[in-house]
């Protein structure tokens, strides 16, 4: 062999051991990407909280109180977000007690869109697909009662089925809603409607179209409603 097809050889093996390095590289980068995709519908679901059920008069689907009340308080929330489950696990019921039992608010829950992430909008298409089924606020109380961090996989699609499964939901319906996307629309509008309602963060509510920022404490919330009541003569 002279030296010129001994160069060759040599450069041909080497060029061999690098396209071998270079697919292995690819090979190894498209397994741990895929193992990322697939990893949050892979982990254990674990221990699901159920939380005491609550009474709310006058539901309608999203909604709850008299529909021809004079104040309506539009809430936009987030099912991730801690600072809107504080909100529903304290402030909620006491403005039922105080305003939405006695006929002088309605009450409407929204969602933000994908306000903090992919799992903020799985989570609100489930609860309007279990509103579909009378269960709109039994999936919003279980959900928030499951928060445990934000876009690390404790929202996947086989936790929100389990949450289903505790509610007792027809799954056969519930799972052609939320496997359809039916009101992947619906979570868009609301973000789109928050925003024009001048909504930066969550929870954000209108009363009355005044906007309402925080989960503040019922104090606050009374004032602004009783403002309302009093611009609407009541």
């Amino acid at each position: 062999m002279s030296k010129r097809q001994e160069l060759r050889a040599k450069r041909e093996h080497q060029e061999q051991i690098q396209r071998i390095i270079i697919g292995s590289i690819i090979i190894l980068g498209a397994a741990l990407l895929a193992l990322a995709l697939i990893w949050p519908n892979l982990k254990p679901i674990g221990e699901v909280t159920v939380p005491a059920a609550k009474t709310r008069p006058m539901v309608d689907f999203n909604t709850m109180g008299d529909k021809n009340a004079p104040v309506t308080i539009v809430e936009y929330s987030d099912f991730q977000c801690p600072y809107c489950a504080n909100f529903s696990n304290q402030t909620e019921q006491q403005l039922i007690d105080a305003f939405i039992a006695t006929g002088k608010v309605r009450f409407v829950y929204r969602s933000y869109g994908e306000f903090i992430g992919p799992e903020s909008r799985r989570t609100a298409e489930a609860a309007y697909c279990a509103g579909d089924q009378g269960k709109f606020w039994e999936m919003h109380d279980i959900i928030f009662a499951n928060q445990n961090g934000e876009n690390v996989g404790n929202f996947n699609d086989r936790k929100i089925v389990a949450f289903a499964e505790k509610i007792g939901l027809d799954m056969g319906q519930f799972n052609d809603c939320f496997n359809s996307n039916k009101y992947a629309d619906q979570v868009t509008q609301d973000g789109v409607d928050g925003q024009q309602a001048g909504v930066k963060a969550t929870p954000s509510f209108t009363i009355n179209g005044t906007l309402f920022e925080g989960a503040q404490p019922i104090g606050a919330f009374q004032t602004t409603i009783e403002a309302a009541l009093a611009a609407a003569g009541k």
